[in-house]
């Protein structure tokens, strides 16, 4: 049995058809027991989430790395970002104007609490990387085993990067719409570095360009049930645009204007129950 199938479908463009269908049997059990760990990590809190997250990460990049695909059928080649950069183009376009409207109608605010905002950027880029290589390399190139219908493929895999991010309504409709489009241009352009950055983009406007009230401080899953709405004592700062700039420097507003809650660590809580 060849376990390079699901990326070589992706690489091919052409997955194989029911004449064999162990391949597909297999590639729709290893995505059931990838989705089911990340939902069950989501969905619980503490240790056990520590453990469940730990336990599907490890499943995913075992089962994606074990037939040693290369770097082009991953998309982690450099060389191929050239040709793609107008997807980080149009992201940055997008997320400038969404922080324009958000300044002009007094919602953007600050994120990071515990982190500089460089570092804390940084490692939110890192994390889209993951998910992108989660929903590109696990997830996508299995249902191109599963399906000869590339356009199935795309659009079973963004309904399933949204369900990851219930009961968040607004990240359910915002990753739904960014799955279909990613998976879509992972086939065209076949690099995870481009749509990892353009992912931490938009995802970065929209936490800081969207009230809190609205995402939770963009939660998914448990976490998103658990968050609570900030005390009078303890107000969300909307932090004004001159302000921001030098926030976005070295300076940062204090910590007692913040929202108070034991689990809001950016960017700790991206890894535990975010999957945007």
């Amino acid at each position: 049995m060849d376990v390079t199938a699901p990326l070589a479908c992706v690489v091919a463009g052409s997955p194989q058809t029911a004449a064999d269908p162990r391949p597909a049997a297999r590639a729709l059990r290893e995505i059931l027991i990838g989705f089911v760990l990340v939902l069950l990590a989501l969905w619980s809190a503490g240790r056990l989430q520590w453990l469940l997250g730990g336990a599907a990460f490890a499943y995913v990049f075992f089962v994606t790395l074990r037939s040693h695909p290369t770097a082009e059928q991953l998309g982690l080649r450099v060389s191929g970002m050239r040709r793609a950069l107008w997807i980080v183009a149009l992201a940055g376009i997008a997320a400038v104007l969404g922080v324009w409207l958000s300044v002009r109608l007094g919602t953007f605010h600050a994120v990071f609490r515990n982190y500089a905002v460089e570092w804390g950027f940084l490692a939110y880029i890192g994390w889209a990387l993951v998910q992108q290589f989660i929903l590109q390399d696990f997830i996508l190139a299995r249902l191109l085993q599963i399906t000869p219908k590339r356009t199935l493929a795309v659009i079973v895999a963004g309904l399933l990067f949204a369900v990851a991010h219930v009961p968040n309504p607004l990240l359910v409709i915002a990753t739904i719409v960014w799955g279909i489009v990613a998976c879509a241009l992972f086939l065209r352009y076949r690099n995870l570095y481009v749509l990892g950055l353009a992912h931490a983009i938009l995802g970065m406007c929209i936490a800081v360009a969207v009230p809190n009230q609205w995402h939770h401080h963009m939660r998914v899953g448990l976490g998103y049930l658990r968050w609570h709405h900030p005390s009078t004592a303890h107000k969300q700062q909307i932090v004004p645009f001159a302000p921001t700039i030098s926030w976005f420097g070295r300076s940062r507003p204090s910590l007692e204007h913040q929202p108070h809650n034991n689990t809001d660590h950016w960017p700790l809580a991206l890894v535990t129950d975010h999957w945007f």
